[in-house]
């Protein structure tokens, strides 16, 4: 059709409405989706609160953690799925939860893969003599209290994993990708995973750097297999392995470890109090994870991500 001939847009549809299907522009899209989660946050998290002091709640304790990601697993999915409903008119399921046979192959890929990662982190660290190993945490606790906080954690990780891949690879790239292009979907998600760890403790400008390379290494996932699930199995498998497994702070937050050890080394490259992603030693883990995610992609057959 001669673009001549094409009725002219007013400069509200110009503003608000994509030029190329009827439905809201992407940063549109993104703000509201956003202002949803924020209220959801806020509304769900008034009966925990009241709780709290009521009944001296403590907020250090694993009950309280427990409390508080659930309702941002509740905040986070119910945002999206109105978002994808009504403004995106897009399936909850084309963001990239395909169910078949590569569900659960992706996402223990994807904790092995993060095994090696910070295996390679504690091993460098040790023979640099940056850590020094005290003790198992089998020969200090009982055996039951040290099943149960693997088991609590773990289940932590598994819905911290699922949550902030939806948000950040899932919703925000994807729909930052919709309206410019991938390169910078991926950039502003990560840019805004970096931006929310600035809140977790012992956090610095360098540790929100540190988070934003993570999300970008995160993002090969979704970019190399057009699913959500292999970036779901990473997102696990660090947070289980650099906490539980090794022993090391998770993004500023103490967990419960198997290793119990002390970090020495100098801040800049082990992440201090924060954590490896705080650290120069975070670049070549997530430079090695990015080969083996690449191999592993290759072996599964590509897909092209859907946006």
């Amino acid at each position: 059709m001669n673009l001549s001939t094409q009725p002219k847009r007013s400069l509200l549809k110009r503003i608000f409405i994509s030029p190329s299907e009827p439905r809201l522009r992407s940063g549109w899209r993104l703000a509201i989706q956003t202002i949803i989660m924020v209220v959801l946050l806020i509304f769900l998290s008034i009966p925990f609160e009241i709780l709290a002091l009521a009944f001296h709640w403590d907020p250090s304790s694993d009950s309280f953690f427990f409390a508080n990601t659930v309702v941002e697993l509740f905040a986070f999915s119910i945002s999206v799925l109105l978002a994808r409903r009504f403004l995106d008119r897009r399936s909850f399921a084309g963001l990239g939860f395909k169910f078949d046979r590569k569900v659960l192959t992706d996402l223990l890929a994807g904790i092995l893969i993060t095994l090696i990662m910070m295996g390679s982190i504690y091993l460098v660290m040790g023979r640099l003599g940056w850590l020094r190993f005290r003790d198992f945490s089998w020969h200090i606790d009982p055996f039951r209290l040290v099943l149960g906080q693997v088991l609590f954690f773990f289940l932590i990780f598994i819905t911290v994993g699922f949550q902030e891949e939806l948000l950040f690879r899932g919703y925000q790239l994807q729909t930052v990708a919709s309206g410019i292009n991938l390169f910078w979907g991926i950039v502003l998600s990560s840019l805004f995973f970096g931006f929310l760890h600035l809140t977790n403790p012992n956090s610095t400008l360098i540790s929100a750097l540190g988070i934003f390379f993570a999300g970008v290494f995160l993002s090969l996932g979704y970019l190399w297999t057009g699913r959500l699930w292999l970036s779901i199995g990473l997102h696990i498998g660090w947070n289980f392995f650099e906490g539980v497994v090794f022993g090391f702070p998770v993004s500023g937050l103490a967990i419960y470890p198997l290793l119990r050890i002390d970090v020495t080394g100098p801040g800049l490259w082990t992440g201090g109090a924060f954590g490896p992603e705080a650290g120069l030693i975070v670049l070549p883990a997530l430079s090695l994870g990015a080969v083996l995610v690449y191999l592993y992609c290759r072996l599964r057959g590509q897909e092209s991500p859907r946006i």
